[in-house]
């Protein structure tokens, strides 16, 4: 399929990851497995707040802490930075879903993003009591944004559906942010892209190579664009960056070092039981197999091996991850939501090394660099200077 040419992306924000779910030094094993403590979690976000992070994201699922909880402890500890937290059609009923968001919004003072996820973990729906295929999930997706909305809007709603049936609905406080928060939506499969086209902000696709992201971006335009309306898009990738190629590839391979091949082949049946068409996606860039991963110039599939959703990571020193990344921004991506292991080191390392290299927009900043009475920047020499200050050109 060829597509015609893309609409860049004069800027972009980054956001960084929460890893409720866990964190380490290393894929697949418990070895350099770390706790994630309340403390842990406030130690990365406040540090991607004073990195300058737009936001962060907050996984969801049974493997993961509940993210409105995570998110709610978080703002007082924080400043600026925004928190991407989903909500959950047929888990949520959407007018408690609008009363949580709108509650979280205004004591935030506008920094709740919303993330919203219909699923696609047929185990995990069942523990939930969610019993649906695939097209009935959609199904409560889109009724359920409806009135999610139109609440959000400050409407009175009255709406009986197939599965959602509301008298009257309202809520008495408004969120903070006018008409309401942003919303995120990632879906690979037809419906999915409908759905979005016609409701939400932002859409997202995890990290495939860029001809694969610059086709689903097209497609997305064009259905948005027959509803009368425009969308913005991001990615969601991991990163391993380091100050030379070799290094970062050193890195990667790492990273999976100890992730043996039963463990592997136990993902992969998992990850083979999933309806979710993007999940397909994703599997089908590496097979299961470890000896092909680079699928792409500087995309990395071996998180993919142990890891559901999310399963690829751009490699390189700095100047060759913020050249890939400029290359999805030239695709129409302008948001970048990005993580690495563990979550609070490689926080700085990718902050440092590469934001400096980007063309960010307001919401994003890189970090800051030393200048004169600012404070330690660096130990100092000898007990009696300070080192010079070398910054990398963009």
């Amino acid at each position: 399929m060829s597509f015609s040419a893309p609409r860049a992306a004069a800027n972009c924000d980054v956001l960084w990851f929460l890893p409720t779910h866990g964190d380490g030094r290393y894929l697949g094993t418990g070895y350099g497995a770390r706790e994630v403590t309340h403390r842990y979690l406030a130690q990365i976000a406040q540090a991607a707040d004073e990195l300058g992070f737009a936001g962060v994201l907050l996984p969801t699922g049974r493997s993961c802490e509940d993210s409105w909880v995570v998110a709610a402890s978080l703002i007082a500890l924080t400043e600026r930075l925004k928190f991407l937290v989903a909500v959950r059609p047929g888990l949520l009923s959407p007018t408690l879903a609008a009363r949580m968001t709108a509650t979280l919004d205004r004591l935030s003072k506008g920094r709740l993003l919303i993330n919203v996820v219909t699923g696609g973990d047929p185990v995990e729906n069942r523990g939930d009591g969610i019993f649906l295929d695939h097209a009935e999930r959609y199904e409560i997706t889109d009724e359920f944004l409806d009135i999610y909305i139109r609440l959000l809007k400050g409407e009175t709603v009255s709406a009986k559906g197939k599965h959602l049936h509301v008298e009257d609905g309202s809520l008495i406080y408004p969120p903070y942010q006018t008409p309401l928060p942003p919303l995120y939506f990632g879906g690979s499969s037809d419906v999915a892209q409908t759905i979005a086209a016609r409701t939400i902000d932002k859409y997202l696709t995890w990290g495939e190579p860029p001809q694969q992201v610059g086709e689903k971006i097209e497609t997305m335009r064009k259905l948005a664009a027959a509803q009368g309306r425009s969308l913005t898009f991001g990615i969601r990738l991991h990163v391993i960056v380091r100050e030379t190629n070799a290094q970062a590839w050193a890195a990667a391979d790492d990273l999976i070092k100890h992730l043996d091949d039963e463990t592997i082949a136990s993902a992969q049946k998992a990850f083979s039981a999933y309806d979710s068409v993007g999940q397909q996606r994703m599997t089908a860039l590496h097979g299961g197999r470890r000896d092909k991963l680079e699928i792409s110039p500087n995309l990395w599939a071996g998180v993919g091996l142990a890891r559901g959703g999310a399963g690829t990571a751009l490699v390189g020193d700095p100047e060759t991850v913020a050249a890939r990344m400029k290359e999805y921004m030239s695709l129409g991506i302008d948001t970048f939501i990005l993580s690495g292991y563990p979550h609070l080191e490689e926080a700085y390392r990718f902050a440092e090394l590469v934001l400096p290299l980007l063309p960010l927009a307001a919401s994003t900043h890189a970090p800051k660099t030393a200048s004169a009475n600012r404070g330690p920047f660096g130990e100092v020499v000898g007990n009696s200077y300070t080192p010079p200050v070398r910054v990398s050109a963009s």
